[in-house]
């Protein structure tokens, strides 16, 4: 295996220096800590409360400082609007500047040019110093002149096309608008064949020619040092890049939500803002869009876009011979450059995007991206930004401009998350076998290097599979394990143990990428459909009438069955088989990179089950810092905001000081919320009605008696209180055992009497569901029925981004205290990781310990800030545990809210306290 070792050092020391968290040298962002001139007045669409002020006034230093900010702001306190009105007020405020720089050094730089000609009869310069100045003088004065030039051409293009969109339309767009009013009044033969023409282009998309030549690997040069060959979603991005704002968030709906507050601010109208968003979120073609697979989607848009260009290098005569696809309609460079031009004209949300798409018969997903560098905000997904590879190929350039993270609470755990993969062993002996019938049907066409290579990515799987238990030439179903266990590794000890420790990954890694063979190999399976390479006779046997590779895969998404299922959103399993279908290879590259990582970094984790098929290999990530240095590195200045930061420590040391970030660059900004105290009432609630304790604790919880007790406390509680109640529990199988115990016990029958009790659902899809029905109840209830009780989960649907305002949630009960289990074995890596790389608090206790209860109070802190959502709202707040009355935890609890904690040792006061604060508000 020594050919493993050759060359690759170049790009070993390459991707070793990417990684390193040195800020140093050119890597360093350079900040000021200089007094900033913050406007005193800030645009908004209505008078801001005092604590909008103060926030859009630190927000504005910290731009134009360039420093790293933690911004905190409850929920219901104009966040968005607060960070939107301060950020582009110092955008606008610098493009100003910036523009007055420019034309001040291009007026410098005339008067250089007009005293030449005397500097050079004076002789007061050597010649060699004058050329050098001069030199340099041209180069800059170069620049400024592009600048300027590309300035005012995107601001005449734009101002020119916002002018005249209404007016005029280009002959292009009205043919294609006479088309659409034809189809709507043709006859329902010619909308069918219309359709199955646009299915047919999807369905021959992965058609290949008959000599197969675009599934072969082209001949690969090692020795090549240029630069790595672009993806097809990557283009030459020579354009400059404006000073911009990236804003990213978690969902697409979040957003959606700031795109308009955007809109509804004072900037609405002179702001260039683009969304980016997943093929699966911006495709308009239909045949495309239904196949509900984010890799099926990512791979037959490719598909349609390779036959496109395949077709312009042949005769019309060959075309209409092999009657082979044009590719996708959508994908055409004149629409989608006016949409380009479109979208920023008017600011869009996501939705609005893909409508204006469909209009113009252009592709969103690609307009989106081409619009990037004339932006001023781009508004996107975490992954988009949080991960490198998908950063570059979306055209975003972080140098010099502002990142804002928005609901960046659990910002550690998504790097974390972002970067760990993981592998099947289905996954593994499927791709072994597809690459194995590959190589055999190509060999005699395949050059010397590709299949050196082919046969080393083919020991990798090998040896892989032989890790968790698997041979690669046997059915993954047919497959046992003797016992289930799961192993933790350090990268070394993995690799060592697999015989992969001198195997080159960094080599193999730009061969996947230079030679794209995932891909090539995913064109075969689509067309040949190859079976499972069986070896021995018995499996052989087993195998006679259901070896086909697509047999299998039916068997596992359970497409053999008659009867349709019902498919989930996102995470469905049929979604999953799908994704090993189509590529699995391109999954295991990444897992493959992730073997790249400092050996310190991440830990890996075999989890052994009595199937092999589902067995796994996964890359768990334990430094988020190594992933998020070069955003650091790179902006000006980077925002993390959110309602509950708390506690800031986290973030400090496990993200910012340990990604090179120095501490005096690091802004903290905290305020309280916008209601008066009087309109919040939070209680630590120690014991219950009859003074059992409220302890919750793995031990303790399950005992009858404080079940029981724990169901007179909630009765009592929504004898009093109005409208709706929100109850938190730990986990789903813990509500589920409250709730039959409670059904078993008269309990609920008890509480139906005063609410109606609602159940948060698993499956994500089912959640609006619940809770329009939860909203009906509370606005049409009559008689005894005072309001609905809805049992939550907490880190479920209903404990981030639901709005639970007024009548909706008058009061939050949080049961005991969601701590994750101890036993986890990746959580125990993590926590043995901090312990060995970070010092102990002041109160002499060690990160892992305090890590674990930052876990548990970060999911406190969000579920009960679903309450409280504008200067008018009121509702009352139960911590139901003793534990919430010690200092160390009321101190990680929201300031808005610890700050007006009282803490009760009988139920009694509660009872009393609850009672007179609905009592008095109901007077008001």
């Amino acid at each position: 295996m020594d050919d493993f070792d050759e060359e690759g050092d170049d790009l070993l020391s390459s991707l070793v220096m990417d990684k390193s968290l040195d800020v140093t040298g050119s890597n360093k962002v350079m900040y000021s800590s200089e007094p900033v001139e913050v406007p005193a007045v800030f645009p908004f669409p209505f008078e801001p409360y005092d604590i909008q002020k103060g926030f859009m006034r630190e927000l504005y230093t910290c731009l134009q400082q360039g420093r790293v900010g933690i911004f905190e702001s409850p929920t219901g306190t104009g966040k968005s609007l607060s960070l939107i009105c301060g950020a582009l007020r110092w955008l606008k405020d610098f493009q100003e500047k910036q523009k007055q720089e420019l034309e001040e050094m291009l007026s410098e730089e005339n008067k250089e040019n007009s005293n030449k000609t005397t500097r050079k009869e004076s002789g007061e310069l050597d010649w060699i110093s004058d050329f050098k100045v001069r030199q340099e003088a041209e180069e800059k004065s170069k620049k400024v002149k592009e600048e300027i030039e590309q300035r005012l051409k995107r601001e005449a293009k734009l101002s020119e096309i916002k002018k005249t969109r209404k007016v005029t339309k280009r002959k292009r767009v009205q043919l294609e608008e006479d088309f659409d009013d034809l189809m709507k009044t043709a006859s329902s033969e010619i909308k069918d064949a219309f359709k199955m023409e646009m299915e047919k282009r999807v369905e021959e998309a992965g058609d290949i020619n008959e000599d197969d030549e675009n599934l072969i690997l082209d001949e690969y040069n090692s020795d090549d040092g240029g630069d790595d060959k672009k993806s097809d979603d990557e283009d030459d991005d020579d354009e400059v890049h404006c000073t911009k704002i990236y804003f990213c968030s978690r969902t697409h709906s979040q957003l959606s939500q700031f795109v308009r507050e955007v809109i509804k601010s004072p900037y609405g109208d002179d702001t260039r803002v683009i969304s980016l968003g997943s093929r699966q979120n911006l495709c308009v073609n239909e045949a495309v869009r239904r196949l509900k697979s984010l890799s099926l989607i990512n791979d037959t848009c490719r598909d349609l876009q390779k036959k496109k260009s395949e077709k312009k290098d042949k005769s019309e005569t060959k075309r209409k011979k092999t009657g082979s696809s044009q590719g996708c309609p959508y994908y055409k460079q004149d629409p989608i450059q006016d949409f380009k031009d479109s979208a920023l004209v008017d600011v869009r949300d996501i939705e609005q995007l893909v409508s204006l798409g469909k209009q113009m018969k252009a592709c969103p997903y690609y307009g989106t991206r081409l619009a990037v560098p004339d932006a001023e905000i781009v508004a996107l997904p975490y992954n988009t930004l949080l991960h490198k590879s998908t950063r570059e190929a979306s055209r975003i350039q972080l140098k010099d401009n502002i990142v804002i993270i928005d609901e960046a609470h659990n910002l550690l755990e998504t790097i974390n998350n972002v970067h760990s993969t993981e592998v099947t062993g289905a996954q593994l002996v499927r791709a072994h076998s597809q690459l194995s019938q590959y190589e055999a049907k190509y060999r005699s066409r395949l050059k010397a290097q590709n299949l050196m290579y082919i046969k080393q990515i083919l020991f990798i799987l090998g040896n892989l599979t032989k890790c968790i238990g698997g041979k690669t030439d046997q059915h993954p179903d047919k497959q046992s394990v003797p016992f289930a266990e799961t192993r933790l590794w350090t990268i070394n000890d993995f690799l060592f143990h697999s015989q992969l420790d001198n195997v080159n990954m960094f080599k193999i890694l730009r061969y996947c990428q230079r030679s794209q063979i995932s891909r090539k190999l995913h064109g075969f399976v689509e067309k040949y459909r190859p079976e499972i390479v069986i070896s021995s006779e018995k499996e052989k046997k087993q195998e006679t009438s259901t070896s086909s590779l697509s047999s299998f895969l039916k068997s596992l998404s359970g497409k053999g069955n008659d009867t349709e299922k019902v498919s989930e959103p996102a995470e469905s399993v049929e979604e999953k088989s799908d994704f090993v279908m189509s590529s699995p290879l391109m999954h295991i590259e990444s897992f493959l990179l992730a073997l790249t990582n400092a050996d310190k970094d991440g830990r890996i984790v075999i989890s052994k089950q009595k199937l092999f098929s589902q067995c796994s290999i996964k890359f768990l990530l334990l430094n988020p810092a190594v992933h998020f240095a070069s955003v650091v590195q790179e902006a000006r200045a980077v925002v993390v905001a959110g309602g509950t930061m708390q506690p800031i420590s986290e973030f400090k040391d496990q993200l910012f000081h340990a990604a090179g970030v120095q501490p005096e660059r690091i802004l903290e900004y905290s305020c309280g919320h916008v209601i008066p105290g009087e309109q919040l009432l939070p209680l630590a609630v120690s014991t219950g009605p009859t003074g059992v304790q409220l302890d919750f604790t793995y031990t303790n919880r399950n005992k009858t008696s404080l079940l029981d007790e724990l169901g007179r406390l909630v009765c009592n509680i929504c004898n009093i209180v109005p409208g709706g109640v929100i109850c938190f529990f730990s986990s789903y199988d813990y509500e589920k055992f409250v709730y039959s115990h409670w059904e078993n016990s008269g309990v609920l029958a008890k509480l139906q009497n005063r609410k109606k009790v609602f159940r948060e659902p698993k499956r994500a899809g089912q959640a609006d569901k619940v809770l329009q029905d939860y909203t009906t109840c509370i606005q049409n209830c009559s008689g005894s029925i005072t309001g609905s009780i809805l049992f939550c989960v907490v880190g479920g649907k209903m404990s981030e981004g639901i709005n639970f305002s007024d009548d909706l949630g008058r009061c939050v009960m949080m049961v005991g205290m969601p701590y994750p289990n101890i036993n986890s074995p990746e959580l125990k890596e993590k926590m043995d990781y901090l312990n060995a790389n970070f010092p102990k608090d002041k109160e002499g206790r060690q990160p892992g310990q305090v890590h674990y209860e930052n876990l548990c109070m970060k999911a406190v802190n969000q579920s009960i800030g679903r309450a409280i959502r504008h200067q008018g709202d009121y509702a009352t707040i139960l911590l139901l545990d003793r534990r919430y009355s010690r200092a160390g935890t009321v101190a990680k609890l929201p300031g808005w809210i610890s700050k007006h904690l009282q803490k009760m040792d009988k139920f009694g006061n509660v009872f009393s306290a609850v009672s007179k604060f609905f009592s008095a508000k109901k007077k008001s």
